[in-house]
């Protein structure tokens, strides 16, 4: 299967405050490239956001904003390629709103997230991201580290291929 998996996160409680993101290339069910980058989001940071992923406004300085960002990532984000998420309400919502911020046009998009096809395949005391990993063996070295998370996330899918099979995964698929 081929996808991406991709990962927010974000200065502070606003969903166009992206301050990072990253992206793990799948094809043929291996992990092919990784992207990591900081985001100047043109906005203030929180502490409790800080206190989370550990991204101060000191981090970002000479960090691109997303609309620089944005053309080296926008082809990933078509409607023939999946894109995966855990939790791809919160990360599909920070990327529809960091565009209209920035007046760039949202595009549309095959979307899977990993919370709901774990919900549905897993019983598990919760479906954080570090319980499924911890419960699954998948190495997750630092949560709330986009690039780390969004590995995390592609392992999980790879892993609910490799036990469910595609078809099993495929059905949670939307249009975005």
């Amino acid at each position: 299967m081929n996808f991406v998996a991709f990962d927010f996160e974000t200065a502070n409680a606003k969903r166009n405050s992206a301050c990072s993101i990253a992206l793990t290339v799948v094809k043929n069910n291996q992990v092919v490239d990784e992207l990591y980058s900081l985001i100047d989001p043109q906005a203030a940071f929180h502490w409790r956001n800080t206190q989370i992923h550990g991204i101060a406004e000191k981090d970002i300085l000479g960090a691109p904003n997303f609309a620089e960002l944005w053309p080296h990532i926008s082809n990933f984000f078509t409607k023939d390629k999946l894109i995966i998420a855990h939790n791809a309400t919160f990360d599909c919502s920070v990327l529809s709103h960091t565009l209209q911020l920035y007046n760039l046009p949202v595009p549309n998009y095959l979307v899977l997230d990993t919370l709901a096809t774990s919900r549905n395949l897993f019983s598990l005391e919760n479906y954080k991201l570090n319980t499924i990993c911890s419960n699954l063996d998948i190495t997750l070295n630092h949560h709330h580290n986009a690039l780390d998370d969004s590995r995390a996330c592609a392992d999980i899918l790879l892993y609910q291929i490799k036990n469910y099979g595609v078809d099993k995964v495929s059905n949670y698929i939307k249009l975005k």
